[in-house]
């Protein structure tokens, strides 16, 4: 099948944290056999902080972020696809895109929208009574989702979805693995994400304030947009980390810290990235909480879960280098086993291979 994916950048994982599911699920989508083109506009600088190279797996096409850049895209995009995707967040003519890209779709191909932050696009549908993807979500075949379980599911169904499919973060093991520790990134915690709205409160409570009341202990922040941003003085900022660096981040410090943001937090079911990057590169987890992450590592074995700031101060203080190197082998274990990429992309075959062609159903 050949795939055409609108999305904000295979290329750079600069203010795009969606890039390493894009990269881990379309290449294991390649690897079983589809043919992948990406169209990512030249916006937010990214063009000029690219992480990796046109990869063998994939053609990628750069457009003008500008009325004709993308409607030239669409159309060849249109004309060349199968099934045509439109993701979330490409950051510029989302709206547009979403609106055209079923009418542009040729006789007999699929489209999807894939939903890499639906509780944020629930929500923003429902603060807007004129959102336009009531209107459009009918035309689509099916709404992917890289998370949100049955509460999103139910809401993109609410909205009009003909069907929601989550199809959750995982690992690629190519990718994210062990790695030697680099002294420069040693640390007992780290914490690795932009600055956002919707985010920065948590890393508040769970990150900043614990540095504050454990000043013995040092802490370690990478991610774009906090150079401004008072800090502890135990807290060492990187700036933005690129992918290549990941894994050492994630494995030279005692532990490492995933903060849901808001609407994820909220509803539940949404692993980010960064759970089954640090489980796959061998560090010690610890997460906010969540409801549904019993489903993907267990608690106290292979993650730790903490309700709270206190309660991160409380793991921190306890957790010993020995504890902390069994926790990261049995959750790097249970990801392999379970949570990869290729898994993934068989689920979303399978779900491909059960959608009647477009007219089929009605004959």
């Amino acid at each position: 099948m050949n795939i055409g994916f609108f999305g904000s950048s295979l290329l750079s994982s600069y203010w795009n944290g969606a890039a390493t599911y894009y990269r881990g699920l379309l290449k294991a989508m390649a690897g079983i056999g589809h043919r992948i083109t990406f169209y990512e506009p030249d916006a937010y600088d990214r063009q000029k902080h690219l992480d990796m190279p046109p990869p063998a797996w994939a053609r990628v096409v750069v457009y003008p972020a500008t009325n004709v850049g993308w409607q030239s895209s669409l159309a060849t995009a249109a004309r060349e696809s199968d099934l045509l995707v439109k993701a979330s967040g490409v950051g510029v003519f989302d709206a547009e895109l979403e609106q055209a890209l079923p009418d542009a779709a040729k006789p007999g191909s699929l489209c999807a929208i894939w939903d890499v932050d639906a509780p944020a696009t629930l929500e923003a549908v429902a603060a807007d009574p004129g959102h336009h993807l009531p209107r459009v979500l009918p035309r689509y075949d099916v709404v992917f989702t890289y998370g949100g379980g049955n509460p999103v599911v139910r809401g993109y169904e609410a909205i009009g979805a003909r069907r929601c499919v989550p199809i959750y973060n995982a690992l690629d093991p190519d990718t994210h693995h062990p790695v030697a520790a680099r002294a420069e990134l040693g640390c007992d915690l780290s914490f690795l994400g932009n600055r956002l709205p919707d985010r920065e409160s948590r890393v508040e409570h769970f990150f900043l304030d614990v540095a504050a009341r454990l000043p013995r202990r040092s802490f370690l922040l990478g991610g774009s947009g906090w150079h401004d941003k008072l800090m502890p003085t135990n807290v060492r900022h990187l700036g933005h980390v690129g992918t290549a660096d990941h894994n050492a981040f994630f494995c030279s410090g005692l532990a490492t810290l995933n903060i849901n943001r808001d609407s994820m937090a909220r509803y539940g079911f949404s692993p980010p990235t960064r759970v089954f990057e640090a489980a796959g590169a061998g560090a010690c987890l610890i997460t906010d909480a969540w409801n549904g992450i019993d489903q993907f590592l267990e608690p106290d074995r292979e993650v730790l879960v903490a309700a709270s700031g206190e309660e991160v101060v409380t793991l921190l203080s306890e957790l010993t280098s020995e504890r902390a190197r069994r926790i990261a082998e049995a959750g790097r274990r249970r990801i392999l086993a379970h949570h990869t990429y290729t898994q993934r992309a068989r689920e979303v075959q399978h779900i491909l291979d059960g959608m009647a062609v477009k007219g089929e159903a009605a004959e």
